[in-house]
C-alpha cells in the first residue's frame, strides 16, 4: 500500500487487516515529510487543583481534556495526534467502551495510531488512567 505525500496525516488501515477503526483507532499513521513532531507526555485525569475523581470514566474523560488544552498549547488540533500510548490500572475489556467513546469523541474520524498497556498502578496511587500522544506540528 502506497501512501501519498502531503501535509496531513494519512491514516493507513490495510483491507488485510482487521478494521480498527469502530475501536478507536488506527492500524498506522503517517506523517508528511519534514514535519516537526512534539511528545506530550503521560497525562492523567487530574483536575486544575490536583483533584482525581475515584471513578474511571470521569479520569478518561478528564485525562482527554488535559490532552485537548496540552494541544492548545502546542497549537495542533487533535487530527494531529499520530500516537497514542495509554495505560489502564486493572484494565478488563469491560473498560473498551468508555475508552472508545472517549476517543471517537476528541478524533472523531482522524483516529490515531494507539496502543493500549494494562498496568497495576500508575505514578500517582488515585490514577487510573493516563496518556501520552506523538503529535506532528507541521
Amino acid at each position: 500500500m502506497t501512501v501519498a505525500a502531503s501535509d496531513t496525516l494519512a491514516i493507513v488501515n490495510p483491507p488485510t487487516l482487521h478494521d480498527p477503526s469502530p475501536d478507536g483507532y488506527s492500524v498506522a499513521v503517517v506523517a508528511p515529510a519534514h514535519a516537526r513532531i512534539a511528545y506530550v507526555s503521560g497525562l492523567g485525569g487530574q483536575g486544575e487543583r490536583g483533584d482525581l475523581s475515584p471513578d474511571f470514566e470521569a479520569q478518561v474523560e478528564q485525562t482527554y481534556a488535559n490532552l485537548r488544552a496540552a494541544l492548545d498549547g502546542l497549537g495542533a488540533r487533535p487530527d494531529r495526534v499520530a500516537k497514542l500510548t495509554v495505560l489502564v490500572v486493572d484494565h478488563a475489556e469491560a473498560k473498551l467502551g468508555v475508552l472508545t467513546r472517549a476517543v471517537v469523541a476528541m478524533f472523531g474520524d482522524a483516529l490515531p495510531a494507539q496502543t493500549l498497556i494494562p498496568v497495576p498502578k500508575l505514578a500517582v496511587d488515585a490514577m487510573l488512567f493516563e496518556v501520552e500522544a506523538v503529535v506532528v506540528l507541521d
